[in-house]
């Protein structure tokens, strides 16, 4: 009886297999033909997809002579024409996995239903006799198409005969339209050898540290042996499972006449030998090392900001090479520890260096004291030290450029002489309601200089006083045009505007929070960089002036090619003339004395023995919490910023090494300048000297100051009319007179000022109080006392009174430098 079933079983099984042909060649016919059709929609597509979608390959990225410094992939492979693959590849994968692989047409139809009728009787669907066609199928669906999609990747791994139909319908139009030699190089290029290796070039250079084109027998009869258990023969963790696996394949190849029994023998004798260790590059910018990651780190970010995908870079097969010089970067970075070690505490020394040029600025070197890497315990970090936003405590005077540049442009020149006291308290700006008042670290100031002077020196009262003239908006708008674009955008702790933030200074941009809004002038404290700023920004501000004023993005890519060698175009943001090249020229000589006699870089420039003509302006903030120098020659332009880095910000001490201290004396022409000179004086080496720009009389003597009328002894409503017919704004305040009540006593500024500037006059209220007793005994006259109620106020005084948001509000008493 049981023969009888099993004879009857058997003959089903036959008209099964029959019905199974029918339905991959016709798929109408029958029940296994509906079943084929409704897979058909999706056949052709993906047999198209098969042929022409690309496999995610590995984007490598290289310095400037191309050689690479990291490697970016979500699936490490590298692509491996059939020529390059070793016949003894070949010959393992096709005796193991599919010994008819040259004779069938995609589906070995004897070995699918001898497969079909025994698993039929074993009560299981087929799992066996899948050809590499097929294999190649379904590799491509779980490893390619559904590599992200867990359930999309169980999908194609279900085992239904409706899925095996699929694949033996896909597998017979690939092989109409791609020769043998294709199908095995595709197959040996999309299937997986380990966690992050796939394809036959990754696991050549993974497993024995060589290329596919030479690998031996031994060799490829491991690889061949993993490539449908890659996990379970994982060679480093069961090498005697994988070692048993490797001579069956040998076995295999020597039983299809691949390999001579000889040959066979030796090669079974041979051990597993593989690489020490056995690994990928590693994957991201930590492959870079810790010189050249946060370059790397840049670059990546770079590049998706001007429309890359991260998904794109991980899968493209691009070829990045960047603007990274090597040489500069290790001689920035040594400048750098030799400051500040890596190992001190919370103090990093970061140094971003960036070429002048019409067309482009790029980006050679981004260094820090810090290692780029993922051991915080060993002074790594992964920040953008360097490039990003990080420095949260400004870069101090060295914004006076701005303010310096926004003169120039309203009509100043840099030999006209500003007002320099001792102290002062603003008649614009104020501080929590309050006055706005400032002092500068010493008093040994001249009462007034030359505004090439005052860059040099760097007295705070002046540049306050000159942004009282200028006015915030242009002062702010300016810092943005010469290269603070994302700083800028950020807000004042580097990050993104948050318009939810609980801390209002949060919830706009800096640009926003300086500039004049609602009755408030604006913020004074700008001028002395109090808030958050990029290093390599900065940079760029001193390679846009050394520009002629031309703007460019620092740029660290040279050339994108991608996965077949042609080139990427990049969608950067176009150059622009942010100010007259006239002006930029003689900003630069302007800022060409900080190097030299009373300037606040010149004991630094001295150590280095540096002689170069150049720009340069040292900063110091609120504190002594950073600490920054900017400078440039024709060649290059870098900037130096020292900051807390740590989670207690504390004043840093200029000692040897510097450190974190309760009162702090660093200075932008201490470390930073130090660290300048040092990488700088190398990066130039043996280039030639070149000479700065021209100045131009205009920017010099100054241009388009115009004369104030003189508006004293008029009546305040006329007055106010001739002031503004000639340009400028007009304040009033009451000053006790003998003269009669409404007659304007005095005005300030006299002479000639910029246009749009701010008149103040002086009203008489008719009225002068007697003299009054000092209760500390002394004598005061004339004081703008409140004159009588019956004495009526002549005019609303217009100087804004709502005080601007306080970020370090109070000035730093020290030069700058």
């Amino acid at each position: 009886m049981r023969v009888r079933n099993d004879l009857l079983k058997l003959l089903g099984l036959c008209l099964l297999a029959g019905v199974l042909v029918a339905g991959l060649l016709f798929p109408a016919v029958g029940a296994f033909g509906v079943v084929s059709n409704q897979a058909s929609d999706t056949v052709d597509s993906v047999s198209a997809d098969l042929v022409t979608t690309d496999l995610p390959l590995v984007t490598t990225v290289t310095d400037k002579d191309g050689a690479p410094i990291a490697y970016v992939y979500d699936q490490y492979r590298v692509l491996t024409p059939p020529d390059k693959i070793a016949p003894a590849m070949k010959a393992a994968l096709i005796s193991v996995e599919d010994r008819r692989f040259y004779e069938h047409h995609g589906v070995d139809w004897p070995g699918t239903l001898r497969a079909l009728v025994t698993n039929q009787v074993n009560g299981s669907v087929s799992q066996g006799a899948s050809t590499l066609t097929q294999q190649y199928v379904k590799n491509y669906l779980v490893h390619v198409v559904a590599r992200n999609n867990k359930v999309e990747q169980q999908r194609a791994q279900e085992q239904t005969i409706a899925r095996k139909l699929r694949e033996a319908r896909i597998a017979m139009q690939l092989e109409s339209k791609l020769s043998k030699e294709d199908i095995l190089a595709r197959y040996l290029n999309t299937v997986p050898f380990g966690s992050t290796i796939y394809g036959i070039a990754a696991a050549s250079q993974a497993y024995f540290n060589t290329t596919p084109d030479q690998l031996t027998v031994p060799q490829a009869a491991m690889l061949a042996g993993m490539v449908n258990s890659p996990s379970a023969l994982d060679p480093e963790r069961y090498p005697e499972k994988a070692l048993d696996r490797r001579n069956r394949v040998i076995d295999k190849m020597v039983e299809n006449q691949r390999l001579s029994p000889e040959a066979g023998e030796a090669a079974k004798k041979e051990p597993l030998g593989l690489a020490d260790p056995v690994r990928t590059p590693p994957n991201g910018c930590v492959g870079a090392g810790p010189e050249n990651g946060f370059f790397c780190s840049y670059v990546l970010n770079y590049l998706q900001k001007v429309g890359f995908s991260a998904e794109q870079l991980e899968t493209g097969g691009y070829t990045i090479r960047t603007t990274l010089d090597r040489t500069a970067t290790e001689q920035a970075k040594q400048a750098a520890e030799a400051q500040v070690p890596k190992s001190t505490n919370g103090i990093a020394n970061t140094i971003a260096i960036v070429t002048p040029g019409s067309d482009r600025h790029n980006v050679v070197a981004l260094a820090a004291n810090r290692d780029y890497g993922l051991k915080p315990e060993e002074g790594q970090t992964t920040y953008d030290l360097p490039s990003g936003v990080e420095n949260k405590f400004g870069a101090g005077s060295v914004y006076k450029i701005f303010t310096a540049a926004s003169a120039l442009e309203k009509g100043m020149g840099i030999e006209n002489v500003i007002q320099t006291p001792a102290s002062y308290t603003s008649k614009v700006f104020k501080n929590n309601g309050a006055p706005y008042s400032l002092t500068n670290n010493t008093p040994n100031y001249p009462a007034s200089m030359t505004l090439q002077q005052a860059l040099a020196t760097s007295p705070n009262t002046g540049f306050v006083i000159l942004e009282e003239r200028v006015g915030m908006d242009s002062v702010v708008d300016m810092a943005s045009r010469l290269g603070l674009r994302e700083t800028m955008a950020s807000n004042v702790a580097g990050e993104t505007p948050n318009p939810k933030a609980e801390d209002r200074d949060r919830r706009t941009s800096q640009s926003e929070f300086f500039k004049p809004k609602r009755g408030n002038a604006g913020n004074g404290t700008f001028t002395l960089g109090p808030t958050a700023v990029s290093t390599l920004e900065l940079a760029n501000v001193a390679a846009t002036l050394m520009s002629g004023g031309r703007w460019c993005p620092p740029t660290p890519v040279l050339q994108i090619t991608d996965r077949q060698g042609q080139p990427v175009k990049i969608n950067e943001p176009p150059c622009e003339q942010v100010v007259p090249k006239e002006l930029a020229d003689t900003l630069v000589i302007g800022l060409s004395k900080d190097d030299q006699g009373s300037g606040t870089s010149a004991a630094a420039a001295k150590k280095y023995e540096w002689k170069r003509p150049m720009m340069g302006k040292t900063g110091t903030t609120q504190d002594a919490k950073s600490a920054a120098f900017v400078g440039a020659t024709p060649q290059f332009a870098g900037a130096v910023q020292t900051f807390n880095d740590g989670t207690a910000p504390r004043p840093i001490c200029d000692s040897d090494p510097p450190k974190l201290c309760a009162k702090g004396d660093i200075y932008g022409g201490k470390v930073p300048a130090r660290t300048w000179f040092d990488a700088m004086t190398k990066i130039h080496g043996s280039l030639p000297v070149a000479t700065l720009p021209s100045p131009t009389e205009r920017y010099v003597k100054g241009g388009s100051e115009i004369r104030i009328p003189n508006v004293i002894g008029k009546p305040v409503d006329a007055a106010r009319q001739d002031l503004e017919k000639a340009g400028y704004q007009v304040a009033t305040r009451n000053q006790n007179s003998e003269k009669a009540k409404g007659i304007v006593v005095s005005q300030s500024p006299r002479g000639s000022a910029l246009p749009g500037e701010t008149i103040t006059l002086y009203v008489s209220t008719g009225y002068v109080p007697p003299p009054q007793s000092d209760p500390e005994g002394g004598h005061v006259s004339g004081s703008p006392s409140t004159p009588p109620t019956s004495t009526p106020n002549p005019s609303k005084p217009t100087t804004p009174s709502r005080s601007p948001a306080p970020i370090n509000p109070s000035p730093p008493n020290r030069p700058g430098g």
